[in-house]
């Protein structure tokens, strides 16, 4: 078989080698985390439940630590037992309080990212989510006044 070559696609391979590999903007299509990277849902994972739960003034995700080592692939099950709605987001803590402060001007803010997720009571939900990164790393709810309720969780990676 004979490759044959159009002006057409000497002019596509001449942009492609002129303006390089494609780079992420990092403010728009792809985001860093710092706490690892999405998961593959195609990859086999260790399943962790965490419960969400309001009781007694305080609010919480049960467990509220763990740990897991450096490169492992968790498929994170969310369930929320209580009667409010709430959210995990997976971040370090500062950018957690970061983000908490900015939930407070805008309390209606809905996430599209894939280390958060909001659960509806009584309803599940999950993140696939692979530990790329050594650290300490918060999960947190960051709907006002949740977090200050205790509503955060510690997970470690070695």
């Amino acid at each position: 078989m004979k490759f044959m070559t159009t002006p057409l696609m000497f002019g596509i391979v001449s942009l492609l080698l002129v303006s390089g590999p494609a780079v992420a903007d990092p403010g728009h299509a792809h985001a860093e985390f710092s706490a690892g990277e999405p998961g593959n849902p195609k990859r086999t994972s260790r399943t962790i439940m965490v419960t969400m739960r309001e009781g007694d003034g305080k609010m919480l995700f049960a467990p509220s630590r763990l740990e897991i080592p450096r490169g492992e692939q968790v498929r994170f099950v969310l369930t929320n037992n209580g009667e409010l709605e709430h959210e995990f987001v997976l971040a370090t803590t500062e950018e957690n309080i970061k983000h908490a402060e900015e939930m407070k001007k805008n309390p209606d803010m809905e996430h599209d990212d894939p280390n958060a997720r909001r659960v509806m009571p009584k309803k599940k939900g999950e993140i696939i989510w692979r530990f790329t990164k050594a650290g300490t790393f918060e999960y947190g709810c960051l709907i006002p006044g949740h977090r200050e309720a205790g509503m955060t969780g510690t997970i470690v990676v070695k």
